[in-house]
């Protein structure tokens, strides 16, 4: 895994071994295609849920966002990569449970990252459509990655939607409350 674009181009990041079942990175050019649909990310605050290796914050913050917070239960990798690639003065990493970060924060964020395990969105996904909505700044988009065969449906409207093998991405935005 590499960081695809922006000033840390080409840069390694530390992943799991292969069969890990705790974290599943989001593969390279699925954070190309992504960024693409999204493009200029230039100062924005980033909230990275289930992030795993900090993959997605990672290469949001590379592309130009200010700051950005990484949240997973098993953060080892995240924090091994954004201490080698020295982005701590721009990144929390917090070691949560992303339900209960969301139920405490109060924090608004111009992009949320949402790749919760495939095995759990079923469960997650009503909790997640109440949680994040308040999360989301004016103007913010919500992207979440999921499997193909059931991606998540939630109430916030759709701008675009793409598939890469059984990955769905989906682009949501921001709507007045």
């Amino acid at each position: 895994m590499r960081v695809v674009a922006g000033e840390l181009k080409g840069h390694r990041l530390a992943a799991p071994p292969r069969r890990s079942a705790a974290v599943r990175p989001t593969a390279d050019r699925v954070r190309e295609a992504l960024f693409a649909i999204l493009g200029e990310v230039d100062g924005a605050s980033v909230l990275d849920l289930f992030c795993g290796t900090g993959a997605l914050g990672i290469e949001a913050l590379s592309r130009g966002a200010g700051r950005a917070t990484l949240v997973d239960t098993h953060v080892s990798l995240a924090r091994r990569n954004v201490r080698e690639l020295g982005l701590e003065p721009r990144t929390d990493v917090v070691r949560s449970d992303a339900m209960r970060y969301l139920r405490r924060s109060r924090r608004r964020f111009e992009l949320i990252f949402c790749d919760p395990p495939y095995r759990l969105a079923d469960r997650l996904e009503g909790e997640l459509d109440s949680l994040i909505p308040p999360r989301l700044a004016e103007g913010g988009h919500l992207i979440c990655e999921s499997a193909a065969r059931h991606p998540l449906e939630l109430s916030l409207p759709l701008l675009a939607e793409r598939r890469y093998g059984d990955t769905s991405i989906r682009i949501h935005a921001w709507e007045e409350r």
